[in-house]
């Protein structure tokens, strides 16, 4: 790829990055408003989900979902759920910084699944990414008086969890060939609406619809249309840069989540917290070059 026809996805996944470093800002908004993030969260990706199955009606066809890859799929929906209702629910419940950089230990993930379920085997460099990463956790999550690290909050359990499925979510959508992108997209869409539709029925939070206002409903509709399009953003930025050179220009969002939060709820980490974050994000910036065998 020339290094003009490799701008454009570069240039995608940085604004892509960009946004979803701000796009925590509107679910805070909706929780203030009086709907909770399971709500929040169903209705902005069904929203999306409609957006795409009236762009991408053609490729809904039985013969092409229901191959001999149909089972990746729905993993592939389930895991992209759990994704998007634990980014929501802990941008909400906890500390911005610190559920994000607790989420990009994506990369320590993906090299575990990658060696699972794609038989990827290790270099040194993988090994040593892991032990940088773990090690950034450690420090991050480590309380004064503990003897052992633990997750602070209930938005650290959701940093954790969702990036963790995040990775397995990367991983079986590389796994999954006999599937196009529309189809993927579909999936993850539809999986997180569904995924947050159990939940809001688990939390009995669904009469939290009729209590809101005209703005509120501006807000959610403006959340919808903005998923579909960083969906798409970064499908088509991850589909033309390797996995492992788009994780590191993501890492961009740490830096407009670190300023947006700053100035938008005046959070701010401290210092272990940055030694601890500083570890994770060099792992992810080592993960461009470990070859695989």
């Amino acid at each position: 790829m020339t290094k003009q026809k490799k701008l454009l996805p570069v240039a995608s996944l940085l604004l892509g990055a960009a946004i979803w470093g701000v796009a925590w800002y509107p679910y805070r908004l909706l929780e203030q408003a009086g709907m909770r993030g399971e709500l929040s969260t169903t209705l902005a990706y069904s929203i999306a989900l409609l957006i795409g199955l009236i762009l991408f009606r053609r490729q809904l066809r039985i013969s092409e979902i229901l191959n001999p890859a149909a089972g990746i799929l729905f993993w592939i929906s389930l895991s992209a759920g759990w994704t998007g209702i634990a980014y929501v629910l802990g941008i909400i419940h906890g500390e911005v910084m610190r559920v994000l950089l607790l989420f990009y230990l994506a990369p320590l993930w993906t090299i575990l699944f990658s060696r699972i379920l794609l038989q990827e085997r290790l270099s040194r460099q993988g090994y040593a990414i892991i032990l940088l990463s773990l090690a950034g956790a450690l420090l991050l999550l480590w309380q004064p008086g503990s003897k052992l690290p633990l997750l602070a909050s209930y938005g650290d359990w959701m940093g954790l969890s969702g990036g963790l499925a995040f990775a397995l979510t990367n991983v079986l959508i590389r796994k999954d060939q006999q599937h196009g992108i529309q189809l993927k997209l579909l999936a993850v869409l539809s999986g997180t609406a569904l995924t947050g539709f159990a939940a809001t029925l688990l939390m009995e939070s669904i009469s939290d619809i009729t209590h809101l206002h005209t703005h509120a409903w501006l807000i959610l509709a403006g959340i919808g249309g903005l998923v579909f399009f960083l969906c798409i953003l970064l499908q088509y930025g991850m589909t033309h840069i390797p996995a492992n050179q788009a994780i590191v220009i993501m890492l961009f969002e740490l830096v407009v989540a670190a300023i947006a939060a700053h100035f938008l709820t005046n959070e701010y980490l401290t210092g272990r917290d940055w030694a601890g974050g500083l570890m994770i994000a060099s792992a992810s910036l080592f993960s461009a070059r470990v070859n695989r065998d």
